[in-house]
């Protein structure tokens, strides 16, 4: 199949071709007819699998069937859990119609830049918005906002925005927009909160699924070690396997600058990368990072969703990530497009186990390793089993029944 299969314009038919898109991946395949079908859509996809491009080039493809004249009106919503997949997504709209004669305004609402200038810029006429949705909640209460001709809503990442308190948010998004409207929600799982939140937007969506499985062209390799010799493994890692456009991934924010200060006074070439830095530097380290100005990137898993980073050749997971799905998030920052990547976990005794559930999570099974010098020391952990529950201490469902008919008489 290719993209001309699909009956696109020849205007975006040329912008996939200068940006070197030449066949459709799984989840494009099987998204951009729906969408053009006018099709409410639950997807589910990993990470790199090109599903921003699987809604975009179809609404850009709808968007120009109905251009009315006048005044651009907002058509499209775009809600995404971070700034840097906001004004991704938003380049990836403009890259597409690069070719169209009269092509759609897409603006963005991200925090960190001024709401002044972003109002200015919905209020000059736009077609696409693209926000972060507390940015987009801030913006809508100054009330100059016009999205009564809204027609299609997109949330991407949705359960990423979840954990952000999206939930408390949604019902003020959904009282502000059109309730006919075409939905597209885009979740790398469909936990039963995501389902309660998709079931306010939509009763009708096709459900999507493809299946997250490890890149093929992808080494995984797990190192026990110590705590304390992570940093001194990876720096000898990095120097004796000469590793290029490094990814590590960091527990958290503090942790993440303070390593990349570390390496740093050692020579190396290496940021952090958190969300406590200000919108400017986030912008900049990433640019140097993609440019290969920056060898190390600490980060925390910002990062680990949705960002296109093209050429980073291994991921190191310093801290094991909290869930197989986070892990599988991880690693597909690299090998992607066909390359070929490397991913690297590191793991102590107390992480032996956790890691176990990961890999029969994840339907994988990597050897362990361990690099001589960095040996693991010491013995496991031996597990304490608790005290057993004393009967009677524990109230009964019963007796809080009862407990709260009382209350209820009163």
């Amino acid at each position: 199949m290719t993209f001309s299969s699909f009956d696109l314009s020849l205007d975006i038919l040329q912008a996939l071709k200068n940006y070197n898109f030449e066949t459709p991946t799984p989840i494009q395949e099987k998204i951009i007819p729906l969408v053009l079908d006018k099709k409410d859509l639950m997807a589910k996809a990993k990470t790199g699998s090109g599903k921003s491009a699987s809604y975009i080039l179809p609404l850009l493809e709808l968007l120009q069937k109905n251009r009315p004249l006048g005044k651009m009106k907002i058509k499209v919503l775009v809600l995404t859990p971070t700034r840097e997949l906001t004004l991704q997504i938003s380049k990836t709209f403009e890259n597409f119609c690069e070719f169209m004669t009269n092509p759609p305004k897409i603006v963005s609402l991200i925090g960190g830049e001024g709401i002044g200038d972003q109002l200015y810029n919905i209020q000059q006429g736009c077609e696409v918005l693209v926000a972060t949705s507390g940015r987009f909640l801030d913006v809508l209460s100054k009330k100059q906002m016009n999205l009564s001709k809204l027609e299609y809503f997109v949330l991407d990442e949705a359960d990423k925005m979840l954990t952000l308190g999206f939930a408390n948010e949604l019902d003020l998004i959904l009282d502000a927009i059109p309730k006919t409207r075409q939905n597209l929600l885009f979740s790398a799982t469909y936990p039963q909160k995501i389902l309660d939140i998709a079931s306010k937007i939509t009763k009708e969506a096709i459900e999507v699924s493809i299946d997250e499985v490890a890149p093929t062209a992808l080494t995984q390799r797990v190192i026990e070690v110590n705590k304390e010799n992570r940093s001194a493994l990876l720096r000898h890692l990095i120097k004796t396997q000469k590793l290029k456009n490094v990814l590590v991934f960091m527990a958290n924010k503090r942790a993440t600058d303070n390593i990349a200060f570390k390496f740093r006074k050692y020579g190396f070439l290496a940021e952090s990368f958190h969300g406590d830095l200000d919108q400017e530097d986030r912008n900049y380290t990433l640019d140097e990072f993609k440019n290969n100005k920056i060898n190390i990137l600490f980060a925390t898993d910002l990062v680990a969703r949705g960002l296109d980073i093209q050429n980073i050749s291994c991921v190191v997971n310093y801290d094991l990530p909290r869930s197989p799905t986070d892990y599988i998030h991880r690693i597909g920052r690299t090998a992607r497009a066909g390359k070929e990547g490397l991913a690297i976990s590191f793991i102590s005794h107390e992480e032996k186990a956790h890691f176990k559930i990961i890999e029969k999570k994840c339907k994988v099974d990597i050897k362990r390793e361990q690099i001589e010098g960095f040996e693991l020391r010491g013995e496991e952990p031996k597990k304490e089993k608790g005290s057993a529950p004393i009967k009677g201490k524990k109230k009964s469902k019963k007796d809080k029944l009862r407990e709260k008919e009382k209350l209820a008489k009163r």
